[in-house]
């Protein structure tokens, strides 16, 4: 299995966990997903990543940065694995430290 093929096999199991826990946004996550927003998606990736670091203002939050790499990695094949990667590991470790929480 080449490189590229894990990381984009990744990237739609993200995509497809976005829309399990966002039923609202599947819509719009079907729609940036498709070949023809492209000339939307690098865009709103980049916003998307701009209001990421700037989350300490009230609307924008922390949420934005990774949607925003997820949405960029479906353009640069070279963000796809470490983006997925990077993201898997970011929810296993909160998952680990929910769990320890819970059990204080």
């Amino acid at each position: 299995m080449a490189r590229g093929d894990k990381g984009d096999g990744r990237l739609r199991r993200l995509f497809a966990r976005l829309e399990r826990r966002v039923p609202a946004m599947s819509g719009f996550f079907a729609w940036v997903r498709r070949p023809e927003a492209r000339l939307v998606r690098l865009p709103l990736a980049v916003l998307l990543i701009a209001g990421g670091a700037m989350s300490f203002l009230p609307i924008l939050g922390i949420w934005m940065l990774p949607l925003g790499l997820i949405i960029l990695a479906l353009d640069l094949a070279f963000l796809r694995s470490p983006v997925s990667g990077t993201i898997m590991r970011f929810e296993r470790w909160f998952a680990l430290q929910r769990r320890k929480w819970r059990k204080r």
